[in-house]
């Protein structure tokens, strides 16, 4: 039987994580309070912040923000994408740089 928990992000009871996606106190907190499907949710975030600001992963400085950005996207009043942000249009080329 799949672990449930009271999702914050979702608003409602969702499958939750087999154990802690990270250690410490806070990959404890998202264990509690976070559903798989929130999660699924979070990684598309991240790759949008990442891929919007070119930010490095490895980086020490960038994994900080993340953090903050985790922690707002799940416990913040209102995550919001990028300032200026656009979603891609489906189907579309890449706009291509005039010569």
């Amino acid at each position: 039987m799949a672990r449930m928990v009271m999702c914050v992000k979702l608003g409602r009871e969702a499958e939750g994580f087999e154990e802690p996606p990270f250690p410490g106190e806070f990959g404890l907190r998202i264990y509690e309070n976070v559903s798989l499907e929130a999660w699924e949710l979070w990684k598309q975030h991240q790759t949008i912040l990442i891929n919007h600001y070119g930010l490095h992963p490895a980086d020490p400085e960038t994994r900080k923000l993340l953090r903050a950005e985790m922690e707002e996207f799940f416990f913040g009043e209102d995550a919001q994408l990028p300032e200026g942000w656009t979603p891609p249009t489906a189907g579309a080329a890449p706009a291509r740089k005039k010569k």
